[in-house]
């Protein structure tokens, strides 16, 4: 009988069995479904604070200490932890290259109606929900490797972001009386009239709208800023935009 049962047992039929009575017999899964997988635990948790802190290094130190601007702060911080914890979860789901792609980049060309979001703010939201998604799919690559690449964006982002803030322009729309220095070759009387007015360094400036019948025109000067903090309401022209 021994000898019949060594000669006839095929491997596959035993393991198949195996598998479906470890299943039936786990007290840890229910409808098939694991209660806790500690390992992806324990990833999760090591991750998610990680991640975690390496946005709020970015969104506190770098934008917030500048801009003051608390909506966006709160915002670049719930979208870090929701494409985070959407990236880990999707981790172990077989996604092809362009749905993946679609996906961060429907994230990456978000508008809100309410207004328009400024170039520095969709800076740093890309750069904020690329490194949840480097930090929700990256887990392959180790622990170190991963430090060393939000280490790097840390980086590039204080490097940038200090170098432009002493090298930049700021820009303001102003609507224009004195139309007759508009006229090509006025342009320094046109600048210093501004200079005296507004009491900007104005370094340039350009001439848009002109509207002959009420003797006014649409002027737009680049200047010096005082401060590094961004003005966010240089280019509303329109009095119910104040009210946003």
């Amino acid at each position: 009988m021994i000898r019949f049962l060594q000669e006839n047992f095929d491997p596959d039929i035993a393991r198949e069995f195996s598998d479906n009575l470890t299943e039936v017999a786990s007290p840890n899964d229910i409808l098939g479904i694991p209660l806790i997988q500690m390992e992806s635990l324990r990833s999760l948790c090591v991750l998610f604070f990680f991640n975690l802190l390496i946005c709020w290094v970015i969104v506190h130190f770098f934008y917030y200490r500048k801009s003051r601007r608390a909506d966006y702060y709160y915002t670049f911080m719930l979208f870090s932890v929701t494409v985070f914890l959407l990236m880990f979860l999707l981790n172990n789901v077989n996604l092809g290259m362009g749905f993946a792609l679609g996906l961060f980049a429907i994230f990456g060309m978000i508008r809100y109606r309410t207004e328009m979001v400024p170039i520095r703010e969709m800076t740093y939201l890309f750069v904020i929900i690329g490194i949840a998604v480097i930090n929700g799919l990256a887990m392959s690559h180790g622990y170190i490797n991963l430090l060393i690449i939000n280490l790097l964006i840390i980086v590039v982002v204080g490097v940038f972001d200090g170098f432009f803030v002493h090298h930049k322009l700021e820009a303001k729309i102003i609507l224009y009386d004195k139309i007759e220095l508009i006229k090509h070759g006025r342009e320094e009387e046109l600048m210093a009239d501004l200079r005296e007015r507004t009491g900007l360094e104005i370094i340039r400036l350009e001439v848009g709208h002109i509207d002959f019948l009420r003797d006014v025109a649409y002027v737009k000067v680049y200047y010096t800023p005082f401060s590094n903090y961004p003005n966010s309401i240089n280019s509303m022209v329109k009095h119910k935009d104040f009210m946003k």
